[in-house]
């Protein structure tokens, strides 16, 4: 149990402490009220036997004859015994005694303290520990011819313990078996809801789970049943932005995603949700806890979406060049094939249509885009396009001029994802349209489609969970349309889709990226 003693232990001495307290002040009160009421009962008692004893005549007759003060001591005695009082005292005018059960008080003086007994009045107090009534003795001549005071010895505190009414002293001892079970039953209890563990164990392991929620490089939050946070550790707060005093406060009160609301409230089930906060990719788990609420643990994904999408870049850059490189053997093929045949003629014409077409096509991607990365993007995805059997066409009203760097990153970022989205979403056969205009205050990309459409009850949902053009047939698929939502409202801007022989994605992007 150590050196501290067990919890069971530490509680049942604490408890046993505050109950014995409780009854010695108990029995305090009971022997102090008892004490009152003694004084209270025993005066009234004294007062009456030292009155019976001042009106007996043969006591005045033998007061008034000092010859005859002997015979006054039948009478102390017998009203003494009578009475069970500790004593009675006769004495004359001046304080001498006559008459005491101690011998050697008699023909001393009597201390009379405050009494008023020789002015004529009776009087009832207290004199060294015992209740005392002095009543004087009335002669014929109506002088005070002498005083009689008869007195109760007080009961010590153990004695007023044991001789306290109702039996006050067995009532204590039930009280104290009754706190002793108590305090046992109490302990117990205790015991069982702290699971075994001893106050320095506790103590441990608080100061443990403080240290693990802090250290560890994942976010935890926990909140109660009406979705309240109680807990969250440093790199929650972090990767949700949460406020110093979100502790305390529900998840309404947040100025928080409506996703990241849905995956802590527990309205979006599964392992490894999907949310973007503050340009972040998070992946959540929810766990609840029966009555007690719930556990959310965060992940910062970003890093990983990063390099995910670097690969993607890089497989739709080998994809391109494969598309080119099939592209280019067939016409290696068919130029082979005409030399062969000595149509030299056609040839020349089929190397012409071939430099032609993608003239045309660089020529318009150039005189329409003034920013390289842009142009260069569009010109890949024509040969993508182009291998699916998918036509690439700009709108005619498209016009892009120089953007500073930070932009065209983001422009490629949303026109690829478009174009991306819009391939999966075609077969062949199909065609796409890009429209990219500037002005001074803001960029709007259009890409439109001949595709099915998006259907209206994921028009907004596509944005908000995750979801690619073809969410309604194979589910979940990734991140894209996310990342462009992301990317719009990062700058102040926005992105929606609309269908019209076709989904049509209008995102705008401011030129200024908002403070």
């Amino acid at each position: 149990m150590g050196r501290r003693g067990s919890l069971a232990r530490q509680l049942l001495v604490w408890q046993l402490v505050v109950v014995v307290a409780l009854l010695c002040a108990v029995g305090v009160l009971s022997v102090v009220q008892a004490g009152n009421n003694f004084r209270t009962t025993e005066g009234r008692r004294m007062l009456s036997v030292a009155e019976d004893v001042g009106a007996t005549a043969g006591v005045r007759v033998s007061l008034a004859d000092p010859l005859r003060h002997y015979a006054l001591a039948p009478f102390a005695e017998s009203a003494r015994s009578l009475s069970g009082a500790s004593y009675v005292i006769i004495t004359d005018p001046g304080r001498k005694v006559l008459t005491s059960p101690d011998p050697s008080q008699v023909g001393g003086t009597l201390d009379v303290g405050d009494s008023t007994a020789l002015q004529g009045r009776s009087w009832v107090g207290e004199l060294d520990g015992a209740t005392v009534a002095h009543v004087p003795v009335i002669g014929d001549d109506g002088t005070v011819i002498g005083l009689v005071a008869a007195g109760q010895q007080a009961p010590g505190f153990w004695e007023g313990v044991l001789d306290s009414p109702d039996n006050a002293l067995r009532l204590l001892g039930v009280a104290l078996v009754i706190g002793v079970a108590g305090s046992l039953l109490l302990a117990r209890r205790v015991k069982n809801q702290t699971l075994g563990l001893e106050p320095h164990e506790i103590t441990a392991l608080v100061e443990y789970r403080e240290a693990l929620l802090h250290g560890i490089k994942e976010g935890v939050v926990a909140l109660d049943p009406q979705h309240r946070i109680t807990l969250v550790n440093d790199h929650a707060r972090d990767l949700l932005a949460l406020p110093p005093d979100a502790v305390g406060r529900s998840l309404s009160e947040l100025d928080l995603d409506e996703r990241l609301r849905d995956v802590l409230t527990g309205r979006a089930t599964g392992v490894d949700q999907l949310a973007l906060t503050g340009g972040r990719v998070l992946t959540l788990n929810y766990m609840p806890l029966d009555v007690h609420g719930a556990v959310v643990t965060l992940r910062d994904r970003t890093e990983l979406t990063t390099l995910r999408d670097e690969l993607d870049a890089n497989r739709h850059a080998t994809d391109t060049l494969r598309a080119q490189a099939h592209e280019f053997s067939n016409r290696l093929h068919t130029i082979a094939g005409l030399v062969e045949l000595g149509e030299y003629d056609e040839v020349r014409g089929f190397i012409s249509r071939i430099n032609t077409a993608q003239g045309a096509w660089r020529a318009e991607v150039g005189s329409k885009v003034a920013d390289p990365a842009v142009a260069a993007l569009l010109i890949a995805k024509s040969s993508l396009a182009a291998e699916r059997g998918i036509g690439l066409r700009m709108a005619p009203d498209s016009s892009l001029g120089a953007v500073d760097e930070e932009l065209s990153t983001d422009l490629v970022t949303v026109l690829g994802n478009l174009v991306d989205n819009a391939l999966d979403a075609l077969s062949e056969g199909g065609w796409i349209e890009v429209s990219v205009r500037s002005s001074p205050d803001e960029v709007v990309v259009v890409v439109r489609d001949s595709g099915p459409g998006v259907a209206a009850g994921l028009a907004e949902e596509v944005f908000r969970h995750g979801f690619t053009t073809k969410a309604a047939e194979q589910g979940q698929r990734g991140l894209g349309l996310a990342l462009i939502r992301q990317t719009c409202l990062r700058r102040g801007g926005s992105v929606r889709v609309r269908n019209e022989n076709g989904a049509v994605f209008t995102a705008r992007l401011p030129v200024e990226v908002p403070v």
